[in-house]
């Protein structure tokens, strides 16, 4: 079975996808003008001219709580120790590009959404006139809303809680359940208002003790970032001959985990800003954009940074010991619950708008409940399978959607 899931892993993940991705966002990068330079002073000039309202900080939080999951931390440690430094640069070229690609899925999202049809599957179905291809997608994005969404998240938070405890793993999954459900049980509102609060909170204390370790370590930063730049490029490995296996593994390594970190062409963003009481396309478009340059491109980095200049393992808590001493696996392992619960919440929500446009009279309460006893169940599955499957369905979701985005791009050059 394992020597399976990584055959699919790598029939699904391979170049033609990573090129498909990029390509992708190239696109609409050059058809755009250059969209990703315009987002900030689109984002201010709206916010002095009209209130956006606490609908639109609800579903703010709530995409940014979906993306910003342990994949910000565990994620980028494992594209570090895969790819090196070099993959840290194409996590940047993936976010770069991803943001045209989540500004076309929202624009398009809110110009087709109509009934059960929202997000791709509005545009797909209603936009490209392929109702299978809507149809596929949904199927894709409940599959990945359970391994990605959650899974994943409680595989890591579990396996960093068994670092600083001895707490028993069928006990651990048994309460993930119970908190899970109380939460997805309550609908859109609840889940907004949770990561409304929880996703500020966990950001500004992540932020401030790896700033602290930067601000220690500020002497190697600019070794760090030569480094990144080298080795993605491959001007070290040229000269030992392995330019091409180090630069490919970069490459796949970094957008893997860029498009696993901030989403961008997965289809799930405009699921999330649906919610979204003021369906202005160019405003949701521009906030998606935001989203994606935060979760990367300050996050992501600063995570990546933070392991580089200060930890000899490849992990965030190793790095926070310089500044929390003894408390830093503590610490890292709150940072990880949080920011997991966040994006499980976050996933569910597009899990059940995905099921909902597939099967309009489901159970939302059963569908709660299925949902909270799969995630649980990484509590105790082994953790490679839960990532490779995981990225399985990422690539699977990715594509129909692009394929939708290119089709439909005349509409969003309209915007």
């Amino acid at each position: 079975m394992d020597t399976f899931i990584a055959r699919l892993h790598g029939l699904v993940w391979g170049d033609w996808l990573v090129l498909f991705i990029i390509g992708t966002g190239l696109f609409f990068t050059v058809r755009l003008r250059g969209i990703q330079f315009r987002w900030m002073r689109y984002l201010l000039r709206f916010h002095r001219s009209e209130n956006g309202g606490s609908s639109q900080l609800r579903t703010v939080c709530m995409s940014l709580g979906a993306a910003m999951g342990t994949g910000n931390i565990t994620g980028v440690a494992a594209a570090l120790a895969a790819g090196g430094a070099g993959a840290v640069f194409w996590m940047w070229v993936s976010a770069f590009f991803g943001m045209a690609v989540v500004y076309a899925e929202n624009v398009l999202s809110c110009r087709f959404s109509k009934g059960r049809y929202k997000g791709p599957m509005a545009y797909l179905a209603l936009g490209a006139e392929s109702p299978a291809a809507a149809a596929l997608f949904a199927v894709f994005c409940c599959l990945a809303a359970l391994g990605m969404g959650g899974m994943v998240q409680v595989s890591s938070f579990t396996e960093a809680l068994y670092t600083c405890t001895d707490a028993n793993r069928y006990v651990t999954a048994v309460i993930v359940l119970a908190i899970v459900y109380a939460v997805i049980s309550g609908g859109a509102l609840r889940i907004g208002r949770t990561a409304q609060f929880l996703v500020p909170a966990a950001t500004v204390l992540y932020m401030g003790v790896s700033i602290a370790v930067l601000v220690k370590f500020g002497d190697r930063l600019p070794a760090v970032f030569r480094s990144i730049i080298e080795e993605a490029l491959g001007f070290r490995q040229a000269a030992g001959g392995i330019a091409g296996y180090g630069i490919s593994r970069a490459v796949s390594v970094g957008v893997r985990r860029g498009v696993f970190s901030n989403e961008a062409g997965l289809g799930s963003s405009p699921l999330l800003h649906s919610s979204a009481e003021k369906q202005e396309p160019r405003l949701q478009g521009m906030w998606a954009m935001a989203e994606v340059f935060f979760d990367t491109m300050v996050c992501c980095t600063l995570t990546a940074a933070v392991i580089l200049c200060a930890s000899d393992d490849f992990t965030i808590a190793s790095a926070f010991s310089h500044i929390l001493g003894n408390c830093s696996e503590a610490a890292v392992t709150a940072e990880l619950g949080a920011y997991a619960f966040c994006t499980m919440i976050g996933w569910y929500f597009c899990g059940e708008t995905a099921l909902h446009c597939l099967f309009p009279k489901a159970d939302r309460k059963a569908a709660a409940l299925v949902y909270a006893v799969v995630s649980a169940l990484g509590a105790v599955i082994t953790a490679e399978n839960v990532w490779l499957i995981s990225d399985i369905f990422n690539g699977l979701m990715a594509v129909p959607n692009l394929i939708g985005l290119i089709v439909l791009s005349g509409y969003v050059k309209e915007e």
